[in-house]
């Protein structure tokens, strides 16, 4: 997780107030990007550290809270789009079971062809027997006749 020092900045509101707030700053990390728990963090965190005198306005509250509806609805979409593409991917190996095939032969580079015998999963992903050579790649196939 990003290490999130606090810096203090100038913030406006919606409602036209100028004020001084503690700003997040965050560090972008290398791997993955923020989430949505890291998002409810920044939320949190801006909650606690707000001024008591000058608090985040309830239409500045109400739009952050969409925002992280959003990111979550966001989140949750990607999500269905990947199992979507597995599962097409698994249906398009499948439709090839019978049809000779083209396919470059990973050790020598050579495009091969044969008939596709058998379709076998490993982790989610489908790997083909062409012509008695197990683990092709259904996305290496060139041409299927």
């Amino acid at each position: 997780m990003p290490t999130i020092p606090n810096t203090t900045a100038p913030a406006t509101g919606t409602t036209g107030t100028t004020g001084t707030a503690v700003v997040p700053k965050v560090a972008k990390a290398a791997g993955p990007t923020l989430g949505k728990d890291d998002f409810l963090k920044l939320l949190v965190g801006q909650l606690k550290n707000q001024d008591p005198l000058n608090p985040t306005s309830d239409t500045d509250f109400i739009g952050q809270m969409a925002q992280f509806s959003q990111l979550e609805q966001t989140t949750n979409m990607a999500t269905a789009n990947d199992k979507l593409i597995a599962e097409q991917r698994g249906a398009r190996s499948v439709a090839l079971l019978g049809r000779t095939v083209t396919y470059p032969d990973v050790s020598s580079g050579v495009l091969s062809t044969g008939l596709v015998e058998r379709v076998e999963w490993t982790a989610g992903i489908p790997s083909l027997t062409v012509g008695g050579t197990a683990g092709i790649d259904p996305d290496s196939v060139t041409a299927v006749q």
